[in-house]
């Protein structure tokens, strides 16, 4: 999805980025997921645009263990990692038609049966009740008919993971925006790896 696909494009974060604003989208800036108060100023910004797709990305990454356990840290990734995405599709939901998708970027950090390490607390909290509140709105937006698709992007080489990882942002956001083409009513609610395996719960 994007310009070159004859799409416009609409993006919306905190601050924008160099690389965000060398792209040929439109920009929202100054709003927070995780606050409440910035969601009426998403709307007017929005005026009456309608989304067909709607991707929810933001999100953040600490490192608590059992030898640095911080609460603060955790319910700042809660915020953000879990409620901002259900603040964000809850506040944009008018907006949103028949047919219409929704995009939950999570990660398989929040899978239970796939966690073999333990640690960051908050981030494997966050994303596994991320995964439940994307199920549960894939159930809930059924008869509207609009899909919900539960989306971990791979291991990719972002500021977030230190610039490690499997892939480039480019390369995931193409199989992310293959899964996202190939979403229907029969696969919402599927926690999908980007390369299209099915995760574990």
């Amino acid at each position: 999805m994007g310009p070159d696909r004859g799409e416009r494009v609409i993006a919306v974060c905190r601050e924008p980025s160099e690389a965000l604003q060398a792209l040929n989208v439109d920009l929202i800036a100054g709003i927070d997921v995780g606050r409440d108060a910035d969601m009426s100023r998403l709307r007017e910004a929005l005026a009456d645009t309608r989304i067909d797709v709607l991707y929810n990305n933001a999100g953040i990454m600490h490192s608590e263990t059992l030898d640095d356990m911080d609460f603060d840290r955790i319910r700042e990734q809660f915020e953000v990692n879990t409620l901002g995405p259900l603040r964000v599709t809850m506040t944009l939901l008018d907006r949103i038609p028949s047919g219409g998708r929704v995009g939950l970027m999570t990660s398989r950090m929040g899978s239970m049966a796939d966690n073999d390490s333990g640690s960051k607390y908050g981030y494997r909290i966050s994303k596994a009740g991320l995964n439940a509140a994307g199920k549960s709105l894939a159930v809930d937006l059924a008869d509207r008919g609009i899909a919900v698709a539960i989306l971990h992007p791979g291991w990719v080489r972002t500021e977030m993971t230190g610039y490690s990882g499997h892939l480039e942002p480019a390369e995931s956001a193409a199989l992310l925006i293959q899964r996202m083409d190939e979403l229907g009513m029969a696969g919402s609610g599927t926690f999908w790896h980007a390369e299209g395996q099915v995760l574990p719960w």
